[in-house]
């Protein structure tokens, strides 16, 4: 059964304030300030019309695109998923503080591999899958939702490029065609260009704002979209598609925007926390994933393919 990810609710308070509030750790001012900030972030980001109203990705999830308009997706998707790890490891470097940086590289180093490990599992215990739910839910060998990369092993197709790569050749692309910025649209390397500035900056309020926001885009329900798309089109005409690399994402980052919540709780109650930075990385970063998409929007109706 798949998995469905709904567009976030409201940001509240959570249960690790209360706590605080409770032992003395935070005023009732604080905590009422930092409420109010929530739901700005909530009018700022979380209603953001890349949120609220992806046109591309609601067209895609109907399961109508040709394998030329399959193919132009997954070529663009294919630069900014490559060019993401440039991003990922500014944000590593620029990280202010050590668990920061751990937190940036457990992503980095996922991305490039290293799978998760649960505590006091390993390898051997896995269940064994037919291909068909090693497809849908992820091989066992090679990918995990939960855990830690610390003490994980690295195994070069768990890297998510070649998970893409495995969806793009079964379509008729091979790894020569897809990753570089040679292969992406202007609209495609603008969102690469942002996120290397905004995810990826050394300035820490900026780059928290951008993280944040991006954590709670890909929880919102686009991941759902494509992979309704893409099961239809599996289903009616492309039975060898292999999917594992948008149904793992689809289970995995409604996580990491959970995880953006706890960091901002972190960070909002130090004396130097900039809320003006937060929202213009956040905003700034939306903003650069909307062109994204609408570019592929607007690929579509001109018929543009590369």
């Amino acid at each position: 059964m798949n998995q469905v990810i709904t567009k976030p609710n409201n940001l509240t308070i959570s249960s690790r304030i209360e706590e605080r509030l409770q032992r003395g750790e935070l005023t009732q001012a604080q905590v009422e300030s930092f409420r109010d900030f929530l739901n700005e972030i909530e009018r700022e980001f979380l209603q953001h019309r890349i949120i609220t109203n992806n046109t591309y990705t609601r067209w895609f999830s109907n399961g109508t695109a040709t394998d030329a308009e399959l193919q132009h997706f997954l070529k663009q998707f294919s630069v900014f998923s490559n060019q993401f790890l440039i991003a990922a490891l500014l944000k590593a470097i620029n990280s202010p503080t050590l668990q920061q940086s751990r937190a940036s590289r457990e992503i980095l180093l996922n991305e490039l591999g290293v799978i998760y490990r649960q505590s006091g599992k390993n390898s051997g215990q896995q269940i064994a899958q037919t291909e068909e739910q090693k497809d849908r839910e992820g091989d066992p060998e090679l990918i995990s939702t939960e855990g830690t990369v610390d003490g994980g092993i690295c195994r070069f197709r768990a890297a998510h490029f070649e998970w893409l790569l495995n969806v793009a050749e079964d379509l008729g692309l091979h790894y020569e065609e897809l990753g570089k910025r040679k292969h992406g649209r202007p609209s495609t390397l603008h969102f690469c260009d942002e996120l290397q500035r905004l995810y990826g900056s050394d300035d820490p309020q900026i780059a928290e704002g951008a993280s944040f926001a991006v954590e709670n885009w890909a929880a919102a329900g686009f991941w759902q979209e494509l992979e309704d798309g893409l099961t239809k089109i599996k289903q009616t005409r492309h039975p060898q598609l292999h999917l594992a690399f948008f149904t793992w994402h689809n289970r995995v980052e409604g996580q990491h925007a959970g995880h953006t919540l706890e960091e901002l709780e972190e960070v909002y109650f130090k004396p130097h926390f900039d809320q003006s930075k937060f929202i213009q990385g956040g905003r700034e970063i939306l903003d650069a994933i909307a062109i994204f998409w609408y570019g592929l929007n607007e690929d579509k109706l001109t018929q543009i393919s590369t």
